[in-house]
């Protein structure tokens, strides 16, 4: 995921902006990490540069 997504991503539960914690990274590309809505702490997993966006129940 590029880190400028984060400009234009919203929680897809609330609308909440989304914080970033990066746990692997490759130049601007954010390699492996999360994404925590500011609002309701929903927490989405970013996988080999992809972030998970579903709702918690059609995840999996």
């Amino acid at each position: 995921m590029k880190r400028d997504l984060l400009d234009i991503l919203r929680c897809p539960m609330c609308g909440g902006n989304l914080e970033l914690d990066a746990t692997k990274e490759d130049g601007d590309e954010v390699v492996e990490g999360s994404l925590r809505c500011t609002s309701c702490s929903e927490t989405y997993a970013i996988e080999d540069t992809i972030p998970n966006m579903l709702p918690p129940s059609l995840r999996d």
